[in-house]
């Protein structure tokens, strides 16, 4: 606003028709602080002076003479020169109001700035106070935890230490149990061997016992088959000769004898065929059990020896654990 009045004083024009009012000597300009770095000014105007005059009426026009236009050009000359000092007297004193207004802000400032340093100083203490304690608080906490994970790492080895004991010591007793059941499967499997071996002789036995009897049955049926036929025959004849001698013509009755021992030999030879192929059958299903057996008992064998197999390179890989932890445990030779 005051630089707006001071812009608009010098570039006004200074003739009797345009001039602007200037203010009288009783306006007073007031400088007052109404927020932190901001200034507030307040014009205060003078009450008017008297009443103006009533205006004249127009004189006639008249041309004015050169020392007149001169004079008047002085009177103007001179009000101008009167309206700039007035002016500039009046620039001076707001000016010197400004800068003791600048200068109270400035103290003020300052005194501020004063103050706040002091108590960011006071904060800033208070806080390398509290950081120190929280500091030596975290570290007294640091210790007790060190101190805890220490007794726990003991304990830890410590535990360690009897497990790896009596792993091994398990490991001794599941070596002697190892052996004793390895030495139990070998026996067992010895009087398995010897278990089949019986069975198969029995069976061999059976079989040749089943075989002679078979063989005698058919020896028998063959025997009896003969003795029916020699019985047949000897009916035939004898039926042949009472014929003839009752009835001379009996030719039809020896056809039907025929036919009779026909059919008769027919079925004996079915008899003899069927007890051939039973005796084939059985003789095959005994050979399929044998065969079974067999295979079923070098599987089971087999099986054993995997078993055992496995079971000695499990204590080999045992033996070179427990040789491999001996040689690490062992104190480091001096030099």
């Amino acid at each position: 606003m005051l630089i707006g009045l001071v812009r608009d004083s010098v570039m006004q024009c200074f003739c009797h028709s345009c001039r602007a009012p200037v203010l009288p000597a009783a306006t007073e300009i007031r400088c007052q602080e109404m927020s932190k770095g901001g200034l507030a000014y307040e014009v205060i105007l003078a009450e008017p002076v008297g009443v103006p005059a009533p205006r004249r009426p127009d004189s006639p026009e008249k041309t004015p003479s050169v020392e007149e236009i001169q004079e008047k050009l002085k009177a103007a000359e001179e009000r101008r020169r009167s309206l700039e000092a007035s002016r500039m007297a009046a620039i001076a004193q707001k000016m010197a109001r400004i800068e003791e207004a600048s200068r109270i802000r400035m103290e003020q400032t300052n005194s501020f700035i004063s103050t706040t340093k002091e108590a960011l100083d006071a904060k800033m203490e208070t806080h390398e106070e509290k950081r120190e304690a929280y500091i030596n608080e975290l570290r007294a906490r640091l210790k007790d935890h060190l101190e805890g994970v220490e007794k726990t790492r003991l304990t830890l080895e410590q535990q360690t230490a009897e497990v790896y004991k009596a792993i091994e010591e398990k490991m001794a007793t599941a070596a002697d149990k190892r052996d004793e059941n390895i030495k139990k499967m070998l026996e067992r499997l010895r009087e398995h061997e010897e278990q089949v071996k019986k069975v198969r002789a029995g069976n061999q036995e059976r079989f040749q016992q089943l075989e002679a009897a078979i063989q005698d049955k058919l020896q028998h049926a063959a025997d009896r088959r003969v003795q029916l036929e020699a019985e047949q025959k000897e009916k035939l004849r004898n039926y042949v000769s009472v014929i003839h001698i009752l009835y001379h013509p009996g030719l039809q009755l020896e056809a039907e004898q025929k036919e009779k021992l026909r059919n008769y030999n027919s079925k004996l030879a079915e008899a003899r065929s069927s007890i051939t192929a039973k005796v084939e059958e059985m003789t095959k299903d005994i050979e399929t059990k044998l065969t079974a057996a067999e295979i079923n008992r070098e599987k089971e064998m087999q099986r054993k020896l995997d078993f055992v197999k496995k079971e000695e390179r499990r204590a080999e890989l045992v033996r070179q654990n427990k040789s491999a932890r001996a040689d690490s445990d062992a104190p480091p030779a001096s030099g």
